[in-house]
């Protein structure tokens, strides 16, 4: 049974408009992300996706509460779509840690993951829970589309491991998610096609 899933980071957090590492931390979303959740439910009304998920961190779930409402459907909130935890780095800017701990960031910047940040989760574990994740909504989507909201690190390491490109490229091969673009995914068994990645909702095709 083939199903489309559309892949969205959640809007614009206070920490990431000042470039912190959120990861497993609440933070609010700005006016900016606010803005950014309404138009991720315009997109929807046109797109009319058949099932909502979302992660269980508070900037997600604000993000698709537009989404629900203007559907009147009621998303699935997934334990594995959460963002992975940035050890030191949490909460804190690059240019903090590179004043702090240089090194740290050093290995980090040169690999993502044999260099994580001290006290991080490993990211071969947020790939393998991301992925079952996302395998566990293709499956009760049964071949319709479902609409995801979730996060940057998370979606990047997953798109790496779904589509067999080594995880420690992820930062070069998906420099970013911005917020609410829209990465899609055809899943057909086994087999998962990147029908496009980081496009603004706004975009017609």
């Amino acid at each position: 049974m083939v199903t489309r899933l559309l892949l969205a980071r959640h809007g614009q957090t206070e920490w990431h408009a000042e470039n912190r590492y959120a990861g497993s931390s609440e933070v609010a979303l700005t006016e900016e992300g606010l803005r950014q959740a309404e138009a991720l439910a315009e997109y929807a009304r046109d797109a009319k996706p058949t099932a909502l998920f979302c992660s269980p961190q508070q900037r997600a779930i604000r993000t698709m509460e537009p989404t629900a409402t203007a559907l009147g459907m009621t998303p699935t909130i997934v334990e594995g779509l959460r963002e992975s935890h940035f050890g030191i780095a949490e909460g804190r800017t690059r240019e903090e840690l590179r004043e702090s701990d240089p090194l740290a960031l050093q290995r980090f910047l040169a690999n993502p993951v044999d260099g994580a940040f001290p006290g991080s989760e490993p990211p071969a574990e947020v790939a393998a829970r991301g992925v079952a994740a996302l395998r566990e909504v293709a499956a009760a989507a049964d071949g319709g589309t479902a609409l995801v909201v979730a996060h940057n690190t998370l979606l990047r390491l997953v798109l790496c491991a779904m589509l067999g490109i080594p995880l420690r490229t992820y930062r070069t091969v998906f420099p970013r998610v911005d917020n609410v673009a829209l990465t899609e995914l055809r899943i057909d068994g086994e087999n998962t096609a990147l029908l496009r990645f980081n496009t603004p909702v706004n975009a017609r095709y």
